[in-house]
């Protein structure tokens, strides 16, 4: 996908990776954290790769995020279905009551059905807000529970944090080590 592109392009060619560039270039300073890892974060990872025990560890926090995921998706699926069913019995009880009406009373009954149908639609947004915003914290309290684990396990580059250029550095950091842990086994079934 375009992560597995941008830990390419950071890491994979030759101008982009590690030492590729000149150290007096004028993009290195500005870069050195931003756009590449420096060669220390790069030392610091590989050797808390080596045991495997942080390839276990992002293991099991990708599957706690897609389960978080999961489960947060249903809810808001939930909340869609219980909007549409409510829409749905809206609708059926203002047709009942319109054809219950009689001609001259229609207008002031339709207007009272309008302000109650503004009214449930006002309701169904600010739930739907609610709940998106109940999402977003969520993902981002899982995305801080990622952080210190990976900090305290002691990975390189990884601290609690919400500066977006220190999350997309770290979101490249676990591209690497998720695509290290693939060669990894792909390597250990050929040497099988």
């Amino acid at each position: 996908g375009q992560g597995a592109a941008q830990v390419r392009g950071r890491w994979g060619g030759r101008a982009g990776g590690p030492g590729g560039r000149a150290a007096g270039s004028p993009r290195s300073a500005r870069s050195s954290f931003q756009q590449r890892l420096s060669y220390t974060t790069l030392s610091d990872l590989a050797l808390a790769l080596l045991d495997g025990t942080v390839f276990e560890i992002v293991q099991g926090l990708l599957e706690i995020q897609h389960l978080t995921e999961k489960s947060l998706y249903n809810q808001r699926l939930r909340l869609q279905n219980e909007h549409r069913v409510l829409r749905q019995a809206l609708r059926q009880k203002h047709q009942e009551a319109q054809q219950a009406c009689r001609p001259h009373s229609l207008p002031v009954l339709q207007a009272a059905q309008q302000r109650e149908l503004e009214a449930a639609e006002q309701r169904i947004r600010e739930e739907q807000r609610a709940m998106d915003q109940k999402i977003v914290l969520e993902l981002d309290r899982k995305v801080a529970d990622q952080q210190s684990t990976l900090e305290k396990a002691g990975v390189a580059g990884f601290y609690v944090t919400t500066n977006p250029q220190e999350l997309t550095l770290q979101m490249n950091l676990l591209e690497l080590i998720r695509k290290l842990q693939q060669r990894g086994r792909q390597a250990g079934k050929v040497a099988l």
